[in-house]
């Protein structure tokens, strides 16, 4: 895949998404509405980035990943409702002065050439079973509701991308879980941080 060295990006705090996966997003500001018509005009290929701060969108983490508009609806009221298709994350190089509402990048994605194939063989899904032990002890503490045999069957890359997007962490700890070097490091940094989240759980109700 032919992937460019220029893309707008999408600044969304505590949003995630990883190749292989989808996600809808609902478009209303006229910024990211000029956005997708500039790129649903050409390769449909959209940049979603956190910020550091939520409440300062323009200081950005330097890793996101680039995503494909799979999926284009319009509402009646003007919103865009799209579903992006995770591509291969991307490292910032520069930001370019346009006369754009929105921000484009200058981006590589020479370190992460492997996001373009699954990993099928890294871990077993007999891994996940404390993962998703715990996962379901916190969404359910939380009221959060998964379809977990769905996710089952899913690939193991795929269920573990799935449930880091859909954790209920901080920018901070989905950024190591974006930044991760393999499905294998990331399954055992996402076992770490909802182990944490377990514990801290458990004291607080233990203490009440």
């Amino acid at each position: 895949m032919n992937l460019p060295n220029k893309i707008p990006v999408f600044p969304l705090n505590n949003f995630i998404i990883f190749p292989n996966t989808s996600v809808p997003l609902n478009i209303f500001e006229p910024r990211y509405i000029e956005m997708v018509n500039d790129v649903m005009k050409g390769n449909r290929i959209i940049g979603m980035i956190q910020p550091k701060n939520k409440d300062e969108i323009h200081s950005l983490y330097n890793i996101g990943c680039a995503g494909k508009i799979s999926s284009f609806q319009e509402t009646e009221d003007g919103r865009y409702l799209i579903v992006i298709k995770g591509i291969s994350r991307f490292k910032i190089e520069k930001e370019l002065v346009t006369a754009k509402l929105y921000r484009e990048f200058n981006i590589n994605f020479n370190d992460y050439s492997k996001d373009l194939t699954e990993e099928k063989k890294s871990i077993n899904f007999s891994d996940l079973k404390i993962i998703f032990k715990n996962f379901k002890y916190l969404l359910d503490k939380m009221g959060y509701l998964i379809d977990w045999k769905e996710l089952e069957k899913e690939s193991l890359e795929r269920t573990i991308n799935e449930l880091s997007m859909a954790a209920p962490f901080s920018s901070e700890e989905k950024q190591i879980l974006l930044e991760s070097k393999n499905i294998t490091d990331r399954k055992e940094k996402l076992q770490n941080i909802l182990k944490t989240y377990v514990l801290d759980n458990f004291s607080n109700t233990t203490i009440q």
